[in-house]
This record gives C-alpha cells, sequence and structure tokens, in this order.
C-alpha cells in the first residue's frame, strides 16, 4: 500500500510529555505566563515519530472530557485519577492548536475516549493504508491486525516497541484480541475496575491461554479448580462488565476520509504562525529537528 497512516494518541503523548519534564519544575512558560512544557515535548516526541514512520497521513485523537459510556457503566471507573496538575490544564487547548498548525486533524466524539476514536479508524482505514498507532498505552494492543501495528512509546525519545501481527503471539503468549478476555478476568488498577477479584495477570493469563476467551471460560466453568470457580462465580457480573470496560469501540460515529488527514505540512508556514503565538522556542524545534 502507499498510502501510510499515523494515528497519534494526543492524550498520551501531552501526560507523557507534560510530567517528563515538570518534575525538574521546568514549565517552559510563554511571556504572558502560559505554562507549554507539556506541548513541547509532545512536539518532539511527534516530529521523531514522524520522521521514523513516515507517514503520508496523520490523525490526531484526543479525549472529550471525564464522562463517557464507560462512567455511565460503571461508576467507579477511573475515578482513582487526581486532577490534571494547574499547569497542565492550559496546554490541553494550546496542543490542539499546535497540531491545526500542521494541518492535522483533531479528533474527538462526547461520550467516547481517545481509544474508541483510533479503534474505529483502525477499523475503517484498514484497508486503504498500513496504520501505526503512536501511544504508550498498552490497552491499545488490542488493536493489532493485518495492516495495523501499535508503536508503544519506551523512556526516552524514539524508542518504540513495536507489535504486529506478525510479532505478537511471539511477544505477548495470547492473540490480539485476548488482550481484552485477560483485562476483564484481572481488571485494570490504572483504570480503577477489578475484574475478578483474586484473579491476577499470571492467572487470567493461564486461562485464556487455555479457554481462548471468557465466555469458553463461563461454557467450561466446571473443568476449573473449585478456587477459580468460586471466584469467578461471585464476580460474574463484575467480569461482564470489566469485560465491556477492557473493549476498545470500533464503531464511534464519526464520518471522515483519508484525504482530510493528507499530510502536506509547510515548514515554513508553521514556524511562522509559532512566532507569531509566542512560541518561538517550537519554532526552533521544528527548523532543528524537522
Amino acid at each position: 500500500m502507499k498510502n501510510k497512516l499515523l494515528l497519534v494518541d494526543g492524550m498520551a503523548l501531552l501526560f507523557r510529555g507534560f510530567f517528563a519534564t515538570s518534575f525538574r519544575g521546568n514549565f517552559m512558560k510563554t511571556e504572558t505566563g502560559l505554562p507549554t512544557n507539556g506541548v513541547y515535548q509532545f512536539l518532539k516526541y511527534f516530529l521523531h515519530a514522524e520522521s521514523t514512520f513516515r507517514p503520508t497521513h496523520i490523525i490526531c485523537c484526543w479525549d472529550m472530557g471525564k464522562d463517557t459510556f464507560r462512567t455511565s457503566i460503571y461508576e467507579g471507573y477511573k475515578t482513582n485519577r487526581e486532577h490534571p496538575p494547574e499547569e497542565l490544564v492550559p496546554q490541553f487547548d494550546l496542543v490542539k492548536k499546535v497540531v491545526e498548525l500542521f494541518r492535522i486533524p483533531n479528533v474527538g466524539v462526547a461520550n467516547y475516549e481517545a481509544d474508541d476514536c483510533i479503534g474505529t479508524l483502525t477499523a475503517n482505514f484498514k484497508t486503504e493504508a498500513e496504520i501505526t498507532v503512536l501511544t504508550g498505552d498498552r490497552d491499545l494492543l488490542q488493536l493489532v491486525d493485518c495492516n495495523v501495528q501499535v508503536a508503544i512509546m519506551k523512556k526516552g525519545i524514539g524508542n518504540y516497541d513495536l507489535y504486529s501481527m506478525e510479532n505478537f503471539h511471539e511477544k505477548t503468549g495470547i492473540d490480539p484480541q485476548q488482550v481484552i478476555e485477560v483485562k476483564a478476568l484481572m481488571g485494570d488498577s490504572s483504570d480503577n475496575y477489578p475484574g475478578v477479584k483474586g484473579i491476577g495477570e499470571k492467572t487470567a493469563m493461564k486461562l485464556i491461554k487455555e479457554y481462548g476467551s471468557v465466555d469458553s471460560l463461563l461454557r467450561h466453568l466446571s473443568e476449573l479448580p473449585k478456587g477459580i470457580q468460586t471466584k469467578i462465580t461471585n464476580d460474574r457480573e463484575m467480569l461482564r462488565i470489566s469485560r465491556e470496560l477492557a473493549e476498545i469501540k470500533k464503531d464511534v460515529p464519526l464520518e471522515f476520509s483519508m484525504e482530510e488527514a493528507a499530510w502536506n505540512r509547510k515548514k515554513e508556514d508553521v514556524v511562522k504562525k509559532l512566532n507569531e503565538m509566542e512560541l518561538n522556542h517550537f519554532a526552533k524545534l521544528i527548523m532543528t529537528t524537522a
């Protein structure tokens, strides 16, 4: 395929960029006092990924607020997360403005997470393009498919753990769709849903490798050790809920064409606009790395 689509998990890159620099107290403020450290680091991550994966098309996806269909399913979903630091809050709007300067579409849909938008776009475009998902979130590994690879960002800039259909089973021991089944059993502490109490990652992996899915596991419940049977029986409803929370949607109501995501950046135009926005350090970064 000639088309190469880069799907950027904007939330993952922005948060990663902010916390990678804020621990030193380096918020890189403009003359008006606007913090820019997260956006600056986001830009560094993005520019390196663009030069590495050489996309012909790019889309950046975002969350649209904390309330989604998942919070209506389970009220405890992500309630363990602290509010973003005050220095990060104004950077949510700023990063989208910077992305727009590159003529890259910002995509987000109310009631869904960025993950769901990415999942929908992979489903819609995997026959039209070779897709790379850029993220730090391992939940997105479930999206690996024919023509879809996931690049998990590692420590530093330019370090990626690449997952594709060719290497996924060798690297994980399961298939991409089984990521959902494992998370249904073990839960997810970062997203604050429990799965089945008493079943951790090791046991969940063993059960899914043997039975393939939660549905198959339930059909063969009587074959399991008594302790496992009891845990699953006691938490059967939470198991169902956890599986629904873990699965990334691929049918988000968004209308989007590949043409809208065509990557034809003009560096000089972007640099000029960044200078006008008092983001001279951004402009210098582009000139030296792009």
